[in-house]
């Protein structure tokens, strides 16, 4: 026996949904090329290019093959890159020199991307991790402990020789106490007041960095991050790191990772006046492509719901290396 109800509704959700094209218009959220920061892994010597079996896609590339990739983003109209570099032990020390090197890896990959590409934004990683032989991305004392001062001098040095090579942004990583209000001071005494700073400000000590430690050699040869990379489950914290990094003059702040703290960011995106940067770590990347690969997911649609769930909690800009891949899914949808 079927039940018959008699439904008087005035409001029907569904009527704004009967089709694609009444979707469109009402959407809330729009995903577009021009929200991407895509990392890319550089190495030392020429025509080279490596695989990093736990990111499938990914490789380590010389500059001069960077550059041809290049090409294929800009003409998918991805505006900015991070370039990560792997470091060769021999250059490796205690106090991460090679880091502020003016001929180094990567103050020669900034220039040449911008010679050839002047108007795609480089965004330059300041932390000492590839360049220390500790592994991390701080100066590490006799005993083990992280050293916040000596670390942020460094940083400071690491900054200016990038900014220097011609990087648009200087994004500190690291984690140290009061590095952004002394990157800034360094940058503006030597001249480079143009030079932006955008802030790893919360930053969490999270599992889902493996891929990215394979990809560089850059894990830590003992202990662990968690004195200064911040505890996953805290919140209020988050919004403290935050507050701290725009008062020293943090001109884009981030949240990382991204999928699994789509809570940390939204908060900080209602509370912060400067742009919110979020970042879908390697150990989110290697998921999902795991996942399609066994023919779990449709890759296609979880790429993109994926970066629309991270644009939609609060991020302007989305650092990814699913950047090609989603620009090329998006101009198919036009």
């Amino acid at each position: 026996m079927t039940r018959k109800f008699a439904l008087d509704l005035v409001r029907r959700p569904r009527r704004n949904r009967k089709s694609a094209t009444v979707r469109d218009l009402v959407r809330e959220t729009e995903l577009s090329v021009k929200d991407f920061v895509y990392p890319v892994f550089i190495m030392e010597g020429s025509n080279k290019e490596e695989a990093i079996p736990s990111m499938p896609g990914m490789t380590r590339k010389t500059v001069d093959v960077l550059l041809k990739e290049l090409e294929e983003c800009f003409s998918l109209g991805i505006q900015a890159i991070a370039p990560f570099p792997s470091i060769e032990e021999s250059k490796k020390d205690h106090t991460g020199s090679e880091s502020y090197n003016p001929n180094g890896l990567v103050p020669t990959c900034v220039r040449a991307v911008k010679e050839k590409f002047p108007e795609m934004v480089v965004m330059t990683d300041i932390a000492l991790d590839p360049f220390n032989i500790d592994g991390h991305d701080g100066i590490v004392s006799p005993t083990g402990e992280i050293l916040n001062d000596e670390t942020v001098e460094v940083l400071c040095k690491m900054a200016v020789c990038h900014a220097a090579a011609g990087a648009d942004f200087v994004c500190p990583s690291d984690m140290m106490d009061g590095r952004i209000a002394a990157i800034r001071e360094a940058l503006d005494n030597a001249g480079f007041t143009n030079t932006s700073i955008m802030a790893y400000s919360a930053k969490y000590a999270s599992a889902f960095y493996g891929p990215f430690r394979d990809a560089l050699d850059s894990a830590p040869k003992a202990g662990d991050k968690k004195t200064y990379q911040m505890d996953p489950a805290n919140r209020k914290e988050a919004m403290l790191e935050v507050s701290l990094d725009m008062e020293e003059g943090a001109d884009i702040v981030m949240v990382k990772p991204a999928c699994y703290y789509l809570d940390i960011l939204r908060e900080v995106a209602d509370m912060s006046d400067v742009p919110v940067a979020a970042y879908q770590v390697s150990g989110e990347y290697a998921m999902l492509c795991a996942a399609a690969e066994n023919g779990w997911l449709d890759r296609d649609r979880v790429v993109l719901e994926s970066l629309m769930g991270i644009k939609r909690s609060g991020a302007k800009m989305i650092w990814t290396y699913f950047a090609k891949e989603a620009a090329r899914l998006l101009s198919k949808e036009k």
